[in-house]
């Protein structure tokens, strides 16, 4: 190819710009420059001599059109090959936002503002998806049949027996952990028995559930937003609506409730890892048997701190439901807006679940329980 080259000559009144050559990215650095036009006068600029152009090249004669002064509203262009022709025509289409100012800098309040839009919507957009929700399951009390039983076992599968050993190996360790610290502490005072009080209340009441629902939120929250934003991304959830399903009965419910009865579960053997996990400790750095352990536990473990812990349980089941399936059901048509909203679904969860634990501490204090 030639290189770029650019003629000017007069014409019946008019000023003919003809670049001739390769106008492309790779003889970039070759572009002539173009010379100082007479304002308003007409352009014509003339293609017959351009051996290629790309989009590059053709901004590049566009940028110095303008910077030369030319009125690029009134640049008539004649004699381009048609391919070459729709490659100008799409680049002087597009020149105006290419050119466009950047934005200045705006100040906190503006962010601000930003911000309180934002955290709006997304209340607004989670009321809705709850009352839709709400109302499907409400048909589906009247009308049982339509609950989709294999979906909700195989959730569970998923959700509940899958996590089993992840579960059971973090509370162990937590356990086993917080009754070291503790038997460091208990062993200056000589109060190694009291070691059996702290770790059954901590693992019952705060390690079990609130570890056991970051890790749900984590594994399953996370899995549930995926599955339903690639399911929105290959249009699956518009099939479902074009052969008359509600994606919220078939989908949606299952997961909830699945997560619903799992997580109750997962930490109900989480509690025993955990209590199996500070005897071990117990046992090696106390020096307290087995029996003491467990006699001191059955004098110590009382049913409300029991129950504490299995009843935040089935709160943050539902709390990591809807944020998981919510977030799946919102993702836009493109694999990064999967992986957004599956960064999002966890870190909500997350933060609802220690809100959630905070509120329920205040209440339990104040309920003496």
């Amino acid at each position: 190819m030639a290189e770029p080259g650019l003629r000017i000559r007069q014409e019946e009144g008019a000023t003919v710009i003809q670049p001739a050559g390769a106008w492309i990215l790779a003889r970039i650095g070759e572009f002539p420059p173009v010379p100082a036009l007479p304002a308003g006068a007409k352009i014509v600029l003339d293609g017959s001599a351009i051996d290629a152009l790309d989009p590059s090249g053709a901004y590049k004669l566009l940028d110095g059109l303008r910077a030369a002064s030319a009125d690029l509203a009134r640049l008539e262009p004649r004699g381009f090959a048609p391919p070459l022709l729709q490659v100008w025509r799409l680049v002087a289409a597009n020149l105006p936002a290419a050119q466009a100012a950047p934005h200045a800098p705006r100040g906190l309040l503006h962010h601000l503002g930003l911000g309180a839009v934002a955290a709006g919507r997304h209340v607004a957009g989670f009321t809705n998806f709850v009352g839709r929700l709400a109302a499907e399951y409400l048909r589906l009390v009247r009308s049982p049949g339509g609950f989709r039983h294999r979906e909700f076992v195989a959730q569970l599968e998923e959700i509940f027996v899958y996590a089993i050993p992840i579960s059971l190996a973090m509370i162990f360790l937590m356990g086993l952990v917080f009754a070291y610290l503790m038997g460091v502490q208990a062993q200056k005072f000589g109060a190694n028995i009291y070691v059996v009080d702290g770790v059954a209340a901590a693992v019952l009441r705060e390690l079990s559930p609130v570890i056991v629902a970051i890790l749900v939120a984590g594994r399953s929250g996370a899995a549930i937003t995926a599955q339903l934003g690639t399911m929105k991304v290959n249009e699956e959830i518009d099939a479902l609506a074009v052969l008359g399903l509600s994606p919220y009965a078939v989908l949606v419910l299952p997961r909830i409730l699945a997560l619903l009865l799992a997580l109750p579960l997962l930490v109900f053997l989480g509690d025993i890892a955990g209590l199996l996990g500070g005897m071990l400790v117990a046992k090696a750095q106390l020096g307290l048997e087995f029996s003491q352990y467990w006699d001191r536990l059955d004098m110590v473990l009382k049913m409300p701190t029991f129950l504490v812990g299995i009843g935040k349980s089935p709160v943050f089941a539902v709390f990591i439901g809807l944020i998981a399936c919510r977030m799946g059901l919102s993702v836009a048509r493109d694999a990064r807006s999967v992986g957004l909203n599956t960064t999002s679904t966890v870190v909500q969860s997350i933060v609802a679940i220690i809100v959630l634990d905070a509120i329920f501490a205040i209440i339990f204090v104040e309920l003496g329980i």
